[in-house]
């Protein structure tokens, strides 16, 4: 398992619980305004930490921490994400995932086997939009469809969430996109941060003006969407 980094304590990542995030390396996508390239890329070094010292720190924190965040990088990437979430779940933890929606058979089979409480889904941009957003020259959206469906129809807790960039995404994005998760109880809009660390550089955030209209677009098809981190 390619553990790449943990945030020991964290009171943003899982909504309502105190948590720690384990991020994992390497990810199908390129997305140009990823804040987190160095788990991206080809150019990681060495695991920070093995899952047995991941076990280790978590045991220390029962009773401490309500829940455990896997991120990336995209953690469903690896076939042995399964192993880590069973081991987290058996120490006591809730588990949030962070997905791109491009493995909904490895999505389906967490939920179906009830090791997931709660997955935050990124929709990249419109599905026209999608290829360059995510930096793959004909990218198939089908699988990323598939994982939508899964959500909306899973009964499990999750939100659909789209990092707004300037020069990727455009008012109108945001009406193709309300219809396309028409259904969803939760969508968020959020403010893009340069991290200094993106694949691409000298990207900017979106106006908050800007971002209120494509809210506004959203909200015809997802009546409870939000702005988050602006």
């Amino acid at each position: 398992m390619n553990i790449q980094g943990l945030q020991k304590l964290t009171l943003l990542d899982y909504p309502g619980k105190v948590a720690c995030t384990v991020f994992i390396g390497g990810c199908n996508l390129r997305c140009p305004f990823c804040h987190n390239a160095a788990l991206v890329t080809e150019k990681q070094g060495e695991p920070l930490m093995s899952p047995e010292e991941l076990y280790a720190f978590l045991s220390k924190r029962q009773g401490i921490l309500d829940g455990v965040c896997i991120t990336g990088g995209e953690p469903l990437l690896y076939d042995d994400t399964f192993e880590l979430i069973k081991k987290i779940r058996a120490l006591g933890f809730a588990v949030k995932l962070d997905t791109n929606g491009c493995y909904p058979e490895r999505l389906e089979r967490l939920i179906n086997e009830g090791l997931v409480d709660y997955v935050a889904m990124d929709i990249k941009n419109s599905p026209q939009k999608y290829a360059k957003t995510v930096g793959r020259e004909n990218f198939d959206l089908s699988s990323v469809r598939k994982s939508v469906e899964l959500l909306k129809n899973s009964g499990i807790d999750f939100e659909f969430r789209t990092t707004v960039v300037r020069g990727f995404h455009e008012v109108e994005d945001f009406e193709q996109i309300g219809k396309w998760l028409a259904g969803a109880k939760k969508y968020f809009l959020q403010g893009f941060v340069d991290s200094g660390n993106t694949i691409e550089k000298n990207l900017n955030a979106a106006d908050r003006a800007d971002m209120e209209k494509m809210l506004e677009k959203a909200r015809k098809y997802l009546p409870d969407a939000a702005l988050r981190g602006v």
